[in-house]
């Protein structure tokens, strides 16, 4: 019998967690260091590499993402080994899709012919505005013509490249972003991952919003406003929101987002990074060492794991229905249905399609657009017992 996990496939994310600033906005772990051992790091992930595929024998590998931090920061050999050791590791998919972040400095373009041939095929590029007065609001150290030169040299270098822009930043207004927007898409894209500005505790946005002294945020109102007409200007350029925060043609969508939002299997090697993983028939949630030192230090000695905690049936089913509403694709009820062991209501599903928060197709639960705004809430709703 199959395990639910393979509704989803099977990716491997990789940390990497030094940055050359920290963004104001960014609550991710990220960490500047003058100096980094890279061969060091290197022989640490290729240890975790092992030890993860010694757990998950035989399974296909459908994709690989680098994430961070800025791994565009580490060195093109140093990729190139891991990947050469994953491939190794496990079978992998024919169309394996392996990811790359990046940012848009000129000093990091010149090293993108060599990812390509270490075996990078696809580059996710953190471009976030193109205007250079919200760079600099933003904490980017790059300039939008940076950023332009960068993004042509990975559009001639990579099958598929994408990238990220912040919307609803300080003093812009919904034309702005508009046209902003436009910009973006007449420069021969085929994915984007637009994002609204969160203001997250525990960063300096964060800390400045607490004080009074962040002005300019656009009201609810506006924020939505853009939402909506992020949806219709890249539905209008040929890019569908195949997910709440991420647009693309047909065929060019994230192969590895997608396993997180079908809740697929992954591991995930380096500090901080979680991973979902099925086990000798039990799902488990794995977190690594967040500290840098001390996750190198634990991978050297045999694992950088920190907490490992079994996921029960009727938990599984609800992480499982708040990643897949995320998706235009939607949920199958009777992978709910089979996990938790009890029945959706139907009371509470006709009154939300009454109201224009979902829609229903055989055993296919989707969120409308509407519902999609307003998701935490919408899940509250179909989720209660």
């Amino acid at each position: 019998m199959a395990e639910d996990w393979q509704n989803g496939g099977f990716g491997l994310y990789i940390h990497w967690p030094f940055c050359q600033a920290k963004c104001p906005y960014c609550d991710f772990n990220s960490h500047v260091s003058r100096e980094i051992d890279q061969s060091r790091w290197v022989r640490a992930y290729i240890s975790e590499i092992q030890r993860v595929a010694a757990l998950t024998q035989g399974r296909v590998l459908n994709s690989v993402f680098f994430g961070g931090g800025t791994p565009s920061l580490m060195d093109p050999e140093i990729v190139a080994q891991i990947i050469s050791e994953i491939r190794k590791s496990w079978p992998v998919a024919n169309d394996l899709e392996i990811t790359l972040e990046a940012n848009p400095s000129s000093v990091e373009a010149g090293r993108f012919v060599a990812y390509r041939q270490g075996g990078v095929s696809r580059v996710s590029m953190g471009i976030q505005a193109l205007n250079d007065r919200d760079l600099q609001r933003l904490g980017r150290i790059h300039s939008v013509d940076e950023a332009k030169a960068a993004f042509e040299i990975a559009r001639k270098t990579f099958d598929r490249v994408s990238f990220d822009l912040i919307y609803a930043r300080q003093d812009q207004t919904l034309e702005a972003w508009k046209a902003e927007l436009r910009e973006a898409l007449s420069m021969a894209i085929d994915h984007l991952s637009l994002y609204q500005l969160t203001i997250e505790t525990g960063t300096a946005f964060g800390d400045r919003y607490a004080k009074g002294k962040l002005r300019g945020l656009p009201h609810d109102d506006t924020a939505a406003d853009m939402y909506q007409a992020t949806g219709d200007i890249c539905a209008e350029a040929g890019l569908e929101n195949y997910e709440v925060s991420n647009y693309a043609k047909p065929g060019a969508e994230s192969v590895h987002n997608k396993i997180y939002w079908r809740y697929g299997d992954y591991a995930g090697i380096g500090p901080g990074a979680h991973a979902r993983l099925t086990l000798d028939g039990q799902r488990y949630a794995i977190e690594s060492w967040r500290n840098p030192d001390k996750w190198l230090t634990a991978a050297e000695a045999g694992s950088g794991e920190n907490v490992k905690t079994p996921i029960a049936l009727p938990d599984q089913a609800d992480e499982m229905m708040m990643m897949g509403l995320r998706l235009i694709d939607g949920v199958d009820t009777r992978r709910w249905e089979n996990l938790s062991g009890r029945p959706l209501q139907t009371s509470r599903l006709d009154h939300l399609e009454d109201i224009g928060m979902i829609t229903r197709s055989d055993h296919q639960l989707f969120a409308t657009p509407d519902g999609r705004m307003v998701l935490n809430t919408l899940l509250a709703e179909i989720l209660v017992d």
